[in-house]
């Protein structure tokens, strides 16, 4: 049988454990998290980190319901 193509979120690393993570955000990090900040009603810092880029990225898809 063929295995799912489902991704493991337990085999991700955590960000803060990244060791590119206090580099900027990269473009589509910025404009994807500018999406999701517009529609939660949140501003986002322009300087944010990948780390804290992928982060807040996670919390706003939960809080926008684009998560699932």
């Amino acid at each position: 049988m063929s295995e799912s193509n489902s991704t493991d979120r337990s085999a991700e690393k955590d960000p803060s454990d990244w060791v590119t993570g206090d580099e900027p955000a990269t473009g589509a990090q910025k404009s994807y998290l500018s999406t999701l900040a517009r529609e939660a009603g949140e501003e986002v810092p322009e300087d944010i980190s990948k780390a804290d880029a992928s982060i807040k990225i996670d919390e706003l898809q939960e809080e926008t319901g684009r998560g699932a």
